[in-house]
Formats: C-alpha cells, structure tokens, sequence
C-alpha cells in the first residue's frame, strides 16, 4: 500500500473516525519522522442513522460523517480519503481460543509465518462465521510444552502453541459501518472497538501490566475493555448509557429531552449530596423549578442499572475487585460531574475519569474523556499503518464535492 507524502517530506498524517449514535468525532495527526503525534485538525458534530452502535441506514452515518470530517479538514488542511474507525454495540465480544501446530525439528527456530499459522489455528472454526475478527490478541505462547512466553520469534521448538484473546463482531454489522464511510469517500483501514481504541490514548503501559479496566460510557451503549499482564484480556458491550438517563428524565418530568439533558449535565452529580438545594430551577424567560429528589432518584436509579451489569461484566471476566489499577472512565456520559465518585461506591475500585496523554498540536482541544476514542484511533493508525491515503489540500484544487453528488454517484 502506498500514500502520499505531505508537502513536509518528513511528516505523514492519520485520522481517527469515532462514529458513534449520538455524537461524531474526528482527529487528524501529523507523525514526524520521529515518531511524534501533533493533532492539527479535529471536530465533533451530531450523528444520524445510527442505533446503539449500529447503522440503521447507509445515508443518515454517510452525510454526519462527510459533514463531521469537512470542518476537521479544513482545520488540518489535508483531504481525508481513509481513517480507523471506531465500531460498537452488542454484537462486540471476546472470546478466548487456543491453536497448536508442528513446526518442524526440535532446532527450528520459530519465524513469523509459525505465528500466523498458529493464529489461523486458533481462530479457525472457532469463530462462528458470521463473525469478522477485529483483533487477535497473543496472551501466552508455548514451545514444546514450555509456557509463559510473550515472544518466540527466534526460538527452537518442535511444537508450537498459543493462547489468544480473539475480538469479533457480527459481519452485517462491520459491512454495513464500511459501507457508510465509504459512501462519505472515506476507506474504513480497520475497524476497532471503541473502547480498546479509547484504552490506547489513556492507559500507561503499567496501568495495562498491573490489571486494569476501561468503561466507555457513551449516549446509548456502556463498554468495557480489561488488560492484565500489559495484553488485552475482556471486552464485553451493554446496551445502555448516558442517554438513557436523559430519556428517563423526559419521561419521569414530562419535559422535553433538550431540557432533560440540560438538568442532568447541569445539576445531576454522582454524590447525590442531600444538602444541596431543594429545587432546581431552569430556564431564563420562563423559569421552571423541579424537584431535585425526584430528579435525583430517576438519575440514581438508572446509573444503579447501568453500574450493575457494568459489574456483572466484570464478574463474568472473573475480574471483579482484581484490577489494581482500577477503572478508568471515558465517553460522553463520563463528563457527567462527580460520577468517578459514584462508579467508586458502584464497582468497589478505584475508579478516576481517562483523559487522551498528552501529543503536541492542538491536543489539548481534545483533552477530554468524550475524545478518547477518536484520539486512540489516531494513535492506534500512527503505531500499525503507515499508509493512510490523503492528498494536501495547501495547493490549489477544485473544492470537494457535496455529499449529495458523492452519494448519487456511486450510483
């Protein structure tokens, strides 16, 4: 695969497309050719067509994101053609297999063919087939019966086996997210799970070797990724978020959604502290009061539910108060205020918010828990594809075409 240079012949640039239900979210990086990320273009915009992680339609997720991209491009100056793009919803799980092969005499030394024999092994006939592998994660090899080992490349060995976490999702599912960029002109280069992308632009290698959790909270689906011994281990989806909260509020208020979602973001906090105001009163030319209790008892009662089955997923990956490094909180409905303090009481663990690390450019536009995803995916393009296609957009050429001309001409 080739790409094109930018007009510094030093520097490449990648993209990283968060297509979620309710909101889009973009970033652009320049990689130098030293290997450091700056952020030169980045935007957010409302989603269409999507359902709790899914595409409903092909045209609704198209025109959010083609809308979503331009106002990133113009900031970066650069013509996005191809991204990693973020997928979601229940479909997504893990699933752990085991592959053995024969490699030869006792002095052959392991080489990367072995691996990628031994990894269609493993996945073979495990994975139903109308499932697509996102990611095969190497937890253990073993040589001739010897465990324990990360890396065999180089070793001698007869007999070769591995232990994987194996990521998958339902093949509509994927097809159908492809599709929808595609018909934005953008390549999906690789789907990755919102979550595992969020993990990557906010856990340290320790936080990944000691035990540790990521809970992406977003409007309508609640994720979690767990890594152990600096490998991928868990990742499990819940049909449910932040959203549900707002719906809640609607319907207990009989109010509309905007004003439910300006009550939750504005008075909601995860401590529920009785020795605030009794009323909550919003709106400037006509006042309204509510009842902080009752609000307060919807938000509980749903973030109860929500925690709940975030520790069931937990206990099922039988890491349940075994995570020494916690849990880390990000997605939209993380920016709810003190809900660290609440998933504290919830899930018994250290919990705190997961803000992107630090990168040069204008990251820290992006330093909030909502970019996650969008930032790792970046990440994730710089570390493995060199290749991401785009054209600069600082010389002079005919402006891009509407979404509408792109959509019908595909036909």
């Amino acid at each position: 695969m080739c790409y094109n240079k930018l007009m510094d012949e030093n520097k490449r640039f990648v993209t990283g497309l968060d297509v979620g239900t309710e909101n889009i979210r973009a970033v652009i990086a320049t990689i130098s050719k030293s290997g450091e990320i700056s952020i030169v273009g980045y935007n957010e915009g409302k989603s269409a067509g999507m359902r709790k992680g899914i595409p409903a339609n092909l045209t609704g997720p198209a025109e959010a994101i083609d809308r979503t991209l331009g106002d990133a491009e113009r900031m970066g100056g650069y013509d996005v053609r191809s991204a990693y793009v973020s997928i979601n919803g229940s479909s997504l799980l893990s699933t752990r297999t085991e592959g053995m092969i024969a490699v030869g005499a006792v002095e052959h030394e392991i080489d990367l063919e072995d691996l990628n024999r031994v990894e269609d092994v493993a996945v073979t006939g495990r994975i139903p087939a109308n499932r697509d592998v996102l990611d095969v994660v190497p937890l253990e090899y073993a040589l001739d019966g010897q465990g324990g080992i990360k890396d065999p490349i180089g070793m001698s060995g007869a007999r070769l086996e591995m232990r994987a976490c194996v990521v998958s999702a339902l093949t509509p599912n994927c097809e159908n997210l492809k599709k929808a960029t595609a018909t934005a002109d953008v390549q999906a280069e690789r789907l990755v799970p919102s979550v595992v992308a969020a993990a990557k632009a906010v856990l340290t290698e320790r936080q990944k070797e000691n035990g540790v959790a990521v809970v992406d909270f977003g409007a309508t689906t609640t994720s979690i990724a767990i890594y152990e011994e600096g490998d991928l281990q868990y990742v499990g989806v819940i049909p449910a978020g932040s959203n549900n909260i707002t719906n809640d509020l609607a319907i207990v208020l009989a109010i509309d959604p905007d004003l439910a979602e300006e009550i939750k973001v504005r008075f909601v906090t995860g401590d529920f502290d009785s020795n605030k105001s009794l009323a909550i009163k919003v709106g400037k030319e006509k006042e309204r009061t509510f009842d902080r209790k009752e609000v307060e008892e919807v938000v509980k009662a749903r973030l109860d539910e929500i925690f709940a089955e975030v520790r069931k997923k937990l206990k099922a990956a039988k890491y349940d108060q075994r995570l020494p490094e916690g849990i880390v909180l990000v997605g939209g409905g993380a920016k709810m205020r003190d809900i660290d303090l609440f998933a504290k009481k919830s899930l018994e663990a250290a919990v705190k918010i997961g803000i992107p690390m630090t990168l040069g450019g204008v990251a820290e536009s992006v330093a909030k828990p909502e970019f996650a995803t969008a930032v790792g995916l970046a990440m994730l393009a710089a570390e493995e594809n060199p290749s991401q296609l785009s054209i600069s957009k600082k010389s002079p050429k005919k402006s891009k075409p509407g979404f509408l001309k792109k959509l019908f001409s595909k036909f």
